[in-house]
């Protein structure tokens, strides 16, 4: 049987045959991979001794960092599962997260002990002694910086299997509250190799982690590159400054990055000597979580002379699906590409589970060596998300004859007005590519005679008021959309008013809660 080295194995090989070369660097630290190596293996050897065994589950909210990193590869190595929080959730949403979990110990920055500490009463599964804290010490927390140097740099004796729970990371909720989703480490495996193949990165790139690596994007870039014996140069994802992070890929030559379309609208918007950096060093960039429009395509090409541009489509479940590399880039606008490497099958389904022709809508399924092992303690939601061997993450999409697929809009975000089925992501397009429009998010408000009307959610550009905008807004889907397809109100909102994910993804739940809440307030 063909056994596969996990991350934490492959990183002690990593070790012997490039222990002198940069693995992790932030903006105050740098190790190489064998005294990275070496601290991890103080980390796991401390959480064996305090009692916790392969299986069980250690919590971390921490901000991007060298410690959240080594957590993962000390996990890794000793079989214990790891249970990243998004550290932009609140106390409410973390209790829930560390209890379903059953986590036996919490890992936390010192900048969200307060947070912690309004809801520890509640988490009866963490004993008072496994409270750690990185930074700063807090009382009631035991410092990580002092608990590893007590520990053995002699690598752990563990016998963690491919097959072995990993990492169990809960969905951003963009749909209800969070499902945690079980990984194992062949699952990862699969994900670092096939997706080696499909960039072409190699143990010569340098990846900047600007992702949070509480989110399942981020600990598939990073680890791909330990992986490979690379390196990886760790930033805070909570202060994204375009200049900051510029001048870091000038000056620590970074080959390779992973960005949302937020992130690029800011480095676009960039300014006196952020244009002026070299950045001839990026040769491939990522942009996922959401659509990337023709003209954000061309200035970035433009920003990055030379540079390889992908997307991907995936999901915290199913890994990398599709992917739309550089030279598809302009030929097939808004497609997700075709199947990843060693992703078995695509397929778009109706309601009954039959494929549908090219061209016409249905949900997207899939099926490949990077899919999860199912929903923990949910075996219900697990059944209902697979028909057979097939995975869907609720994603509505089409085929084209050339076999690349387009999302048309999330199953749950479907707007049905007068019993017509109407996609925002279409109207988004129309009106989202608008020069005098920031951002924008279409959803359906309850409706006494249409059932829902299609409302525009617009973040303005600069330049306009509300009402000249209004009048382009209206004016553009007049001549792009049909009828029942146009928004019978647009709402102005700020940037800082649209809600997200933590990798950016816009969350119509959210604003059909607030704006429905809105209506009924009116009546």
């Amino acid at each position: 049987m063909a056994h596969w080295l996990n991350l934490g194995q492959n990183f002690k090989v990593n070790t012997k045959k490039y222990p002198d070369n940069l693995a992790l660097k932030d903006q105050d630290r740098s190790f190489t991979y064998r005294q990275t190596n070496e601290r991890v293996n103080r980390l796991a050897d401390r959480l064996l001794y305090m009692g916790i065994r392969k299986g069980d589950k250690i919590a971390v909210l921490l901000e991007n960092s060298i410690e959240i990193v080594e957590l993962y590869l000390a996990a890794a190595k000793t079989g214990i599962i790891i249970v990243p929080i998004n550290f932009r959730l609140v106390g409410r949403e973390i209790e829930y997260i560390v209890n379903n979990s059953d986590a036996m110990a919490i890992f936390v920055h010192e900048q969200f002990t307060g947070t912690l500490n309004q809801i520890r009463g509640e988490l009866g599964n963490i004993d008072p002694e496994r409270y750690f804290v990185v930074g700063q010490c807090a009382e009631g927390f035991r410092e990580y910086e002092a608990f590893i140097g007590e520990g053995s740099p002699e690598e752990p004796d563990c016998d963690v299997k491919p097959s072995d729970t990993w990492v169990l990371i809960y969905t951003s909720g963009t749909t209800g509250k969070p499902k945690g989703v079980l990984r194992s480490h062949e699952s990862h495996i699969a994900y670092y190799i096939l997706n080696a193949v499909d960039f072409g990165f190699t143990g010569k790139d340098i990846c900047l982690n600007v992702m949070p690596l509480c989110h399942i994007n981020s600990v598939y870039f990073t680890f791909t590159f330990l992986y490979l014996g690379a390196s990886v140069y760790i930033h805070p994802a909570l202060s994204f400054k375009t200049e900051e992070v510029l001048e870091i890929i000038e000056r620590e030559k970074i080959t390779f990055i992973s960005l949302i379309p937020t992130h690029y609208n800011l480095i676009l918007s960039a300014s006196g000597k952020g244009r002026d950096r070299d950045l001839s060093s990026i040769r491939k960039l990522l942009c996922s979580s959401a659509p990337v429009r023709q003209k954000m395509k061309m200035e970035i090409m433009d920003f990055f002379p030379g540079v390889q541009l992908y997307e991907a489509y995936g999901s915290t479940e199913a890994g990398i699906v599709t992917i739309l590399k550089p030279e598809e880039q302009l030929r097939k606008l808004g497609s997700i590409g075709c199947e990843s490497f060693g992703t078995d099958l695509v397929k778009i389904l109706d309601e009954k589970g039959r494929e549908v022709p090219c061209g016409q809508i249905g949900e997207i399924y899939s099926r490949g060596p990077m899919l999860f092992d199912g929903y923990y303690k949910l075996p219900d939601k697990t059944a209902g998300s697979f028909r057979g061997e097939y995975f869907s993450a609720g994603d509505m999409g089409r085929k084209d004859e050339d076999g690349f697929f387009y999302i048309v809009d999330r199953r749950d975000n479907m707007i049905i007005t007068g019993g017509e089925n109407v996609y925002p992501s279409e109207l988004e397009e129309v009106i989202g590519c608008l020069d005098s429009v920031y951002d924008c998010a279409c959803i359906g408000i309850a409706d006494e005679k249409w059932g829902e009307k299609v409302v525009a959610v617009v973040v303005p550009g600069s330049g306009l008021d509300e009402d000249q905008l209004s009048e382009i807004i209206t004016e553009r889907c007049k001549t792009n959309l049909a009828r029942f397809k146009r928004p019978k109100e647009i709402i102005f909102i700020k940037h800082e008013e649209m809600p997200r994910t933590a990798t950016g993804k816009i969350l119509h739940r959210k604003l059909r809660e607030t704006f429905n809440r809105t209506e009924n307030t009116k009546e």
